[in-house]
Parts: structure tokens; sequence; C-alpha cells
């Protein structure tokens, strides 16, 4: 089977969410039973035998993406929340965005040390909320393997920032330059 062109799904729409962005939507993509199918299967393939018990995705958009990974996988999946979205215990991570900060959070029982966790999200652009996820991994003492991701924003250089703290893989289906 031909390799689906991702590209094709994706929508550029300029001076979104403020001017001078470029908002790449990947809701195309996700809403074509094709293209949906695709990115889950081909970003589970890239993972499978490699012992992935657990795949940790942060809301809302790593949800999309990271749950049905995680079912292909056979493992569980662990969402990564804002403050105040979770019912029970908590360890939270703080990260920095361009114009502020933010805090993402899992139950405290999510993870345990014989877990190997991956981390999946529909995007990464500079990197924060991916570093976020693997410190909270880190905190548990799960051994953390690698990040995937739907799309990344290469100008940003999000693996550069990524591999300062973390030496795991990082894999993406689509990259923007």
């Amino acid at each position: 089977m031909a390799r689906i062109k991702y590209e094709d799904f994706i929508v550029s729409i300029p001076d979104y969410p403020e001017k001078g962005v470029v908002f790449k939507d990947i809701t195309p993509m996700i809403g074509d039973p094709q293209g949906f199918s695709a990115v889950i299967d081909e970003m589970a393939e890239h993972y499978i035998g490699k012992g992935i018990t657990k795949v940790v995705g942060a809301e809302a958009r790593g949800f999309l993406i990271g749950a049905p990974v995680a079912y292909r996988l056979g493992a569980g999946f662990v969402p990564a929340r804002k403050p105040g979205k979770l019912p029970r215990e908590v360890i939270s991570q703080e990260y920095d965005l361009e114009y502020g900060k933010d805090e993402i959070q899992i139950h405290t029982d999510a993870l345990t040390k014989g877990d190997k966790v991956l981390v999946v999200d529909d995007l990464v652009a500079t990197g924060g909320t991916a570093i976020a996820q693997a410190k909270l991994i880190e905190k548990t003492g799960a051994t953390l393997m690698g990040f995937g991701f739907a799309m990344e924003l290469a100008f940003l250089h999000p693996r550069d920032i990524i591999k300062k703290e973390f030496d795991q893989e990082i894999y993406s289906l689509v990259v923007v330059e």
C-alpha cells in the first residue's frame, strides 16, 4: 500500500490565532477515514515490538492521536490534563509557552516504575508540552521510550529543544520545514 500524502490533508490558516502565525490545521486529516487510520496505523507500526506499555497524550488533541495509538499497541492511555480536570491525586509539571506558563497533570498512580512510556501528540512546535509530559513520566519512575508526533514544525527546532533534556527518539509523520 502506498504511503498517504498527509500534507494534502493539512490546511494552512494565515494570521491565526494571531497576526504573523500560520496555523497548521490537521482536522481535515483526522476527519478523513483513510487519513485518520493511516496516521494511527503508521504511528503504531513504528512502535510495535518496542515494549510500550503506556501512551501519554496531552489534552485535547493529544488524546485524538494518543488513545488510538495506545489501543493499536495494546497499551494503556494516560491523559495529561490541565489543572483541575482530574478527579484524584495528581502530579504536576509547569512549562513555558511563548506568552506565559501552563501546567499539565497526570494521576499519581497512572504510571509505575515498570511502565515503558511513549509520548504521542498531534503536533510539536516548541517542544514545551512534550518536555512537560516527559518530566511527568520521569517523576513516576517509569521509562520514557520516545516521542511520536503527527506533525513537527521543524522551523521552530523542537528536536533541538527536546534533545537538550531527553535523548529518546523523536518520530514525526509530517515535518514542516
